[in-house]
Order: C-alpha cells, then sequence, then structure tokens
C-alpha cells in the first residue's frame, strides 16, 4: 500500500484500463493527493489528479496531452501556489523526472 511508503517513493506501475502501465505518484506539499499519467515514447499521456483544484487541474491534464516530456518540464516545473514553494503542477514534474 502506498501509505505505508515514504511519499518521494509511493510510485510505481499499475496496469491501466487498455493493458497498458499507469505511473502512480504522490505529491507531497500540496492539496492534490495523487497523480496517474502515462509517458510513452517521451510524451505525457492520461494524467489525472485526485484531489486539488479541481477545474485547474483538469485544465493542466489537457493542456499536457501529447506533449513532449521537457515541454511539460520547461513550462510547469518551479511554479508555487501561494507560499508552499511547489504546486501540484511543480509536484507533477518531480514524477516526471524521474523519465529523464
Amino acid at each position: 500500500m502506498m501509505r505505508d511508503l515514504p511519499m518521494s517513493f509511493a510510485a510505481g506501475l499499475q496496469p491501466d484500463n487498455d493493458g497498458s502501465s499507469c505511473e502512480q505518484y504522490v505529491p507531497q506539499g500540496v492539496c492534490s493527493k495523487h497523480i496517474s499519467y502515462q509517458v510513452r515514447d517521451g510524451k505525457v499521456y492520461g494524467v489525472h489528479f485526485t484531489g486539488g483544484c479541481d477545474g485547474n487541474l483538469k485544465a493542466v491534464a489537457a493542456l499536457v496531452e501529447g506533449m513532449a516530456l521537457e515541454d511539460v518540464l520547461e513550462r510547469l516545473e518551479g511554479i508555487t501556489c501561494g507560499k508552499r514553494g511547489t504546486s501540484c503542477p511543480d509536484q507533477f514534474c518531480h514524477a516526471l523526472r524521474r523519465h529523464l
């Protein structure tokens, strides 16, 4: 169970509906509690945030769909939310960095 692991290590591969692998990531220090996504051929697909600002995170997911991983990092990495020093999009970039 992901709760038993330190948050930074609570990520892995889970089968998606179409039988392909879906990455799982537990963000730290933000309202979102879980991020799932796929990286295929260097592009990002099927992003879903659980928790957080629903409309904004649906927009982020729609905007990055099919985008090159490096482009997502360039656009979203370092974005902050309030005084947190990070944000849901920034935490998504933490997850994506594992694929470089």
